[in-house]
Order: structure tokens, then C-alpha cells, then sequence
């Protein structure tokens, strides 16, 4: 009986305890690969009583301000602002315009005062009368006009020191002198320094004054000694002593223009030349009338303040023919 029992177990396999293909028990054997998922275990959630936190689709940002409103000007403001900023400018280009004149006129006025009205003539010493070298004639130059006469120059042009114009108080002609003034007014000098002109063709000449108003003679420097010639085409109407505080200095020749036989140019301030008489025919800057003389001792010459000199030369007057005792 054990026998049997112990054979029959023995022809019988082992199953294990594990294996589910098997019939065990009345339980249907299941295939492994269709046994159920084993859940994953849940996470414990932590309950909180506090109310959950407010979630917001759009982040808080900081604090914004807006832009008041401004209401758009009215046309009457407008027009107003603009004619403020328009007077601004002028009042811009206004005080521009004041500061560039202030400019002009400090330079205009350092300009005008670094020369002064008595100027002196740059030329060389004149050397002694005793001492002049001849040198011809001078050439032909017309140095004043009265009316259709024309003046040329009496002494040479390498002799000349300076011309003075001044009004001599009594019946002469006016004339016009040719050339530059030398001594113009603080207003007419700035004038042709800005804006041009005052010039003319001749030499420099200078103002003197006078005892009357206008320019009626000329005073022509040169050395004493120098030669003089006739200011015009005319004849010898005249031969006369020139006297200076009852002292005889030199003649006084007259000559009547060609151009212009109703008048008389007279010239002073010379001595004669011996050869000289009257009813001479003379060649204007040709025919030799005399020298200047020498009146440094007698009196002072005015023509001195523009010359290195005493100011000696010669005077020339025009007058009526009528005014003058023709022979």
C-alpha cells in the first residue's frame, strides 16, 4: 500500500509554487504575459487648509503711469508762440548786428587815430642851395585847375617836398587842387578807408587854412635854390619886388595864361631870373623863371609841418587881369 503510494508520487513532477500554467487547486492556469499590471502606488498628497495660491494668466508688473491728455492749442496760441520766437530772432540778429558794429567801428576808429591829421612827407633832406646838382626841367604835371587853366608843377619832381592849398583873404581865384588830401577829416578819411575813393591823380596836398574859406594859392615846397619854371603858357606881364615885413625877398613874377588871357597867375616867392623881363614869352614846365628863395629866417613857413625842411617854396595865386596893374 505504502508502495504504491510512494510510486505514484514519484512518476508525478514537481510544480512550483510560483508557476501559474498549471491547474492548481481548480484555478484556471493564465498565460504570464496576459496577468494584470500591478498598480503603481499613489503619491500621498499633503491636504493643506491654507487656500490655494491665485494663479494669473498676465505677471503684475510695477506701478504705470498714464499720460495726461493735452488738449491740441488753439489757433490764436499758435499764432501767438510764433510771434514770439519770431521776435526772439529779432531780437537775435539786433543784438548781432550791434556787437558786429561795435567791432568795425573800434577797428575803424584804431585805424583812423594811429595816423595823425599833420603827417609828414617821407622824403630825403634837401640838400644846401650851394649844392643842388642841376636837374632839368620838370616833366609836364598838372597840379590844380581853375576853370580851364590848367597849373603844372614849377619845380621838379625829385625836389618837391610838399603842396599846401590855402585861402589867401583876398581877390584870387579859387582853385582846385589835384590829387590826394593828406590831412581829410576824421569822417571823410574813415569814409574812403571803408568804402574807397578820395584819391586822385596828382600828388599829395595838404590843407593849410588860411584867412578866408576855399583854396585860392598853392604853396609848391622845395629846397632854396631850386629851379622854378612857368606853371603856364603865357607872357611876362609883371616884374615886380616882394616884400615880407618891409624886407625885399626875391620878385614877384606875373605871367597871362594863353589859355586864358582875362586872368593873371601870379607867382611869389622866388628870385628872378636875371634874364627875365617883361613881355617874356614862356613855356609851361620849360622856360626857367627864377630859385626858390630862402624865408626860414624871415618867417615860418606853414608848409614846414609837412616837409623835413624850413618849408621853403614858391606861391601861386590866380587873379583877375582887371584886379592888377598890367604895363
Amino acid at each position: 500500500m505504502r508502495s504504491r503510494t510512494h510510486s505514484s508520487h514519484r512518476n508525478e513532477a514537481v510544480i512550483p509554487s510560483w508557476d501559474w500554467s498549471f491547474e492548481q487547486d481548480g484555478a484556471l492556469a493564465l498565460d504570464p504575459h496576459e496577468a494584470w499590471p500591478e498598480p503603481r502606488p499613489r503619491r500621498k498628497e499633503v491636504v493643506s487648509q491654507a487656500p490655494a495660491p491665485l494663479v494669473l494668466l498676465k505677471e503684475e508688473s510695477g506701478p504705470a503711469t498714464v499720460q495726461p491728455m493735452r488738449a491740441r492749442p488753439s489757433r490764436q496760441a499758435r499764432l501767438e508762440r510764433q510771434r514770439r520766437l519770431q521776435a526772439r530772432r529779432r531780437a537775435r540778429g539786433v543784438a548781432f548786428a550791434v556787437i558786429l558794429g561795435a567791432v568795425l567801428l573800434v577797428t575803424l576808429l584804431l585805424t583812423a587815430f594811429a595816423s595823425s591829421d599833420k603827417r609828414t612827407v617821407q622824403t630825403a633832406a634837401p640838400a644846401p642851395a650851394q649844392r643842388l646838382l642841376p636837374t632839368g626841367p620838370p616833366s609836364p604835371q598838372v597840379i590844380a585847375l581853375q576853370g580851364a587853366l590848367r597849373i603844372q608843377l614849377p619845380v621838379p619832381q625829385e625836389r618837391l617836398t610838399a603842396i599846401g592849398v590855402y585861402g589867401t583873404g583876398d581877390a584870387a581865384l579859387q582853385l582846385r587842387p589835384l590829387g590826394t588830401k593828406g590831412n581829410q577829416g576824421f569822417i571823410t578819411r574813415t569814409f574812403h578807408r571803408v568804402f574807397g575813393g578820395g584819391g586822385g591823380h596828382g600828388p599829395r596836398y595838404y590843407s593849410l587854412g588860411g584867412a578866408s574859406p576855399g583854396n585860392t594859392a598853392l604853396d609848391v615846397g622845395a629846397a632854396a635854390g631850386t629851379d622854378v619854371y612857368s606853371p603856364v603858357d603865357g607872357n611876362v606881364v609883371g616884374l615886380t619886388p616882394y616884400v615880407i615885413n618891409g624886407r625885399k625877398v626875391g620878385a614877384q613874377v606875373d605871367i597871362q595864361p594863353l589859355a586864358d588871357p582875362a586872368t593873371v597867375v601870379s607867382i611869389t616867392q622866388l628870385r628872378p631870373d636875371q634874364a627875365l623881363k617883361v613881355g617874356d614869352a614862356l613855356a609851361a614846365a620849360t622856360s626857367r623863371i627864377g630859385t626858390v628863395a630862402d624865408l626860414a629866417k624871415i618867417e615860418q613857413q606853414a608848409l614846414a609841418r609837412f616837409t623835413t625842411d624850413a618849408g621853403n617854396g614858391v606861391t601861386i595865386a590866380v587873379y583877375p587881369a582887371a584886379t592888377l596893374s598890367i604895363p
